[in-house]
């Protein structure tokens, strides 16, 4: 391989992306546009339930514990209703996701000792939504509880009675459980999946359509050559999309990076080049930019949004899967930052990862080197 080759292929290819805009402005302005949308607009925090409440007691005792709701950051009560009538409409128009029910002999089963029995109605059209909302409905209505049966002994006994069992949770790496501080490294690794393979598909097809390929035959240029020199100029913008990508996340989003930044561009380079690599191996295949274009976001977009682990858990997917999930490229790139960003963890655990990622470019770039043929197809 000749270097002054590869780089007369780079130099030709960088000059026509900086004369077209179009491939400049994707090649940087789309991942920026996607991150902060998807950064801003995608999110699995559960706050602000908004819920109605319909008070039949209306005492005092019924009133605390209604508090309970309006003082969790949780929920947010919306309105105070008289009917099942009022229910119905506030959760069918949206303006409520769920109604809790006081009954009128709220205060007598509480005075008597007695379990008394509250109704949730929920909006289940949003299952996930609503089985979280549930979850906190069940924690409030046990720390009500925890606060009358203490109450109850103290009147009594004549004593303060200390909860037998204290828990004392602390949250790991992530402790204000937010989710954009996980869901950030991976909308890094899938938006540059997507956007390198959509960048290079179009390079070598490109030239088969506009009849330049045939020039390229008749020059010594080795097909390695003329691959190298057309990754090269996607590579260097590529890593200065990840460079503004960790800046975003830095400045914008606010996620912490507890890892060696050196380790994390370098991980982002191996990605790249297999990202580049299977662009460039549709290009050579298809020698059709629609068509290439087409199978490379049905081959990078949706395996590496639905099967990296990046929004569903892959210990959740049905076995076969499971196994599908290691052919995607994504995945080892999603726990690579993750554990980067949050963990601040290295080789030393993220080894295989890093080892499977480097594995995936060698092979895609063999197999785009196997498949290209410096001949005029007849």
């Amino acid at each position: 391989m000749k270097l002054f080759r590869v780089w007369a292929i780079a130099r030709k290819e960088f000059i026509h992306i900086v004369r077209d805009p179009r491939s400049l402005g994707m090649a940087i302005a789309i991942p920026m546009l996607l991150l902060v949308l998807f950064g801003f607009a995608l999110t699995l925090d559960v706050d602000n339930v908004p819920v109605v409440v319909w008070d039949q007691s209306g005492t005092h005792d019924s009133r605390e514990f209604v508090s309970q709701f309006a003082g969790s950051h949780y929920f947010n009560i919306r309105a105070y209703v008289r009917s099942y009538r009022e229910v119905e409409r506030a959760i069918d128009s949206g303006q409520a996701l769920a109604a809790v029910i006081v009954p009128s002999d709220f205060a007598d089963q509480i005075l008597a000792g007695r379990d008394v029995p509250v109704q949730m109605i929920v909006d289940g059209s949003d299952a996930n939504t609503a089985t979280i909302a549930m979850g906190y409905a069940r924690v409030v209505a046990f720390i009500y509880s925890q606060q009358v049966a203490l109450r109850e002994v103290q009147r009594v006994g004549g004593k303060t009675l200390a909860a037998p069992i204290e828990v004392r949770p602390r949250v790991w790496y992530n402790p204000d459980m937010e989710s954009r501080n996980y869901i950030i490294p991976g909308l890094i690794a899938v938006i540059m999946m997507v956007i390198a393979a959509l960048l290079t598909s179009l390079t070598v097809a490109r030239e088969w359509e506009r009849g330049t390929m045939e020039q390229l035959i008749s020059t010594p240029v080795r097909g390695p050559e003329l691959i190298m020199g057309k990754l090269l100029p996607y590579f260097a913008i590529g890593m200065l999309d990840v460079l503004l990508a960790v800046l975003m996340g830095e400045f914008i989003f606010h996620v912490p990076l507890r890892g060696n930044v050196a380790l994390l561009f370098g991980m982002a380079g191996i990605f790249l080049a297999g990202a580049l690599s299977l662009g460039m191996m549709i290009s050579i295949v298809t020698k059709s930019q629609l068509l290439a274009s087409q199978l490379a976001m049905v081959l990078t977009f949706l395996p590496s949004f639905l099967l990296s682990g990046f929004m569903y858990a892959i210990s959740n997917m049905p076995r076969p899967l499971q196994i599908i999930t290691h052919l995607i490229p994504a995945r080892y790139f999603i726990a690579l930052l993750k554990g980067l960003y949050l963990k601040g963890i290295g080789l030393e655990i993220l080894a295989m990862e890093a080892g499977l990622l480097a594995a995936f470019g060698v092979v895609v770039m063999t197999v785009a080197n196997m498949k290209f043929k410096k001949k005029v197809a007849i």
